[in-house]
């Protein structure tokens, strides 16, 4: 494991036990770390085209707003306006996989669209002032989601149930990310309308930053070199 992940892995725990016992200010040092790593990683590791590398960057510099803005889970407006910043994310994310070959199918996407709705219509009935904002960000997931477990993206891995099973290909990883990606954002709905207790929305703000630092853990890796897959087909 190259050090920079290593380093995010370790910040990722910290931001975790930060929400889990209510130690705000670990979060504050520690989760504002956590996209500049994955960044730093792209850069120094020379694995990412610099055309898609600058696309990763852009989106890893939004989610790094929306993570310093969510730090607050319970302020709706910094929710909001977090949203809107992982819109950029998942907007950049989804032009990275377009680029690399994936495109929506409608075995893939149908499930995903009826979660979408499901949530709107959740978000309507509970949160109303939440609903239009919320929604609109559910749309960019729900593309960038579509798109990371389409089977072109990784040619050799099973997909069952229109989702990629991990294997040796990193881009296998990304529809598990995108996975982990909307349970992360469905807790965060449901944290927000269910949890009323103090102890319940720690341990929900726990889980929710443990499913978003595995996410992007997954989704920013490198797909393999031109090089590596010239010879992999060569082999074949």
């Amino acid at each position: 494991m190259r050090p920079l992940r290593a380093g995010y892995l370790a910040a990722a725990a910290v931001t975790v036990f930060g929400a889990v016992t209510g130690r705000e200010r670990l979060q504050w040092v520690a989760k504002p770390l956590l996209m500049p790593l994955l960044a730093a990683d792209a850069v120094t590791s020379g694995a990412v085209d610099p055309a898609e590398r600058r696309i990763l960057l852009a989106s890893l510099a939004a989610a790094t707003v929306g993570d310093v803005l969510l730090i607050d889970p319970d302020d709706d407006r910094r929710l909001i306006a977090g949203a809107s910043s992982f819109a950029v994310m998942q907007t950049g994310y989804s032009l990275l996989w377009w680029q690399r070959g994936a495109r929506p199918r409608p075995e893939i996407a149908v499930p995903r669209l009826l979660a979408w709705a499901g949530a709107a219509a959740l978000l309507r009935a509970k949160a109303p002032a939440l609903a239009l904002p919320l929604t609109a960000y559910g749309a960019t997931l729900g593309t960038a989601a579509t798109l990371a477990s389409d089977p072109a993206l990784a040619p050799d891995a099973k997909n069952i149930a229109g989702l990629n099973i991990p294997n040796e290909d990193p881009r296998s990883r990304y529809g598990s990310g995108a996975l982990l990606f909307t349970v992360s954002d469905g807790l965060i709905v449901l944290r927000r309308l269910f949890a009323k207790s103090e102890r319940s929305r720690r341990i929900t703000e726990g889980i929710i930053l443990a499913t978003y630092a595995a996410a992007q853990y997954h989704l920013t890796v490198a797909p393999p070199t031109r090089a590596a897959t010239a010879a992999d087909q060569k082999v074949r």
